[in-house]
């Protein structure tokens, strides 16, 4: 039943009013966070088809270490062995990640050589923002890359990318956890492994 009460009208016209204004202030900081975020992608997408171009595992490093958040990729890759990564190894252990994803990426423009690429849309997804890019092959084939974005002091940094719907910090994240479950979780061997 309708309440006749004036007030309570007022009170919910006011809460409609309150939410309208909240919606219109958030949604233009949400859609420039993501035209920023798509801005970003273009410069992180120019660097890795350089470095693409180049095919050097150097190359690609160089773009990695400027682009993608290494230390929480590397921590993440861990696993359930990430206490046992001591402070004294962090360095050398964040620089041989950097080096074993510059490597995949190197391998990976061997294989798969690259005509161009186009960043799409954006969307926020709570605290990180997915861009989508199309990237299109020599051979005339495509594919989709979604890249998973944080905002990092002012800026963005990459945390991960999905290939065909297969993240790649995921699928690192069982190689390394595979290579230390077979040696008592050793990271001291997978630090000296991924630096060779």
């Amino acid at each position: 039943m309708p309440s006749n009460d004036p007030s309570n009208s007022r009170r919910i016209t006011r809460r409609a009013a309150v939410s309208t204004l909240l919606a219109a202030l958030v949604s233009p900081a949400l859609a420039a966070g993501e035209e920023q975020a798509v801005a970003y992608m273009r410069k992180v997408a120019k660097d890795m088809l350089n470095a693409h171009r180049q095919g050097t595992v150097a190359s690609f490093k160089r773009a990695i270490q400027r682009h993608a958040d290494v230390a929480a990729i590397a921590d993440y890759s861990l696993g359930q062995y990430r206490s046992k990564l001591t402070a004294a190894q962090k360095q050398a252990y964040y620089g041989g990640t950097a080096t074993f994803m510059a490597r995949y990426f190197a391998d990976q423009s061997r294989e798969f050589t690259v005509a161009k690429y186009e960043v799409g849309e954006a969307d926020a997804d709570g605290k990180t923002i997915n861009v989508q890019t199309k990237v299109f092959l020599m051979n005339g084939k495509s594919y989709t890359v979604v890249w998973k974005l944080s905002q990092r002091s002012g800026g963005y940094k990459v945390e991960d990318a999905k290939v065909m719907g297969f993240s790649l910090i995921y699928l690192q994240r069982g190689i390394f956890t595979s290579f230390l479950s077979k040696r008592n979780g050793d990271v001291a061997q997978l630090v000296s492994a991924l630096n060779r």
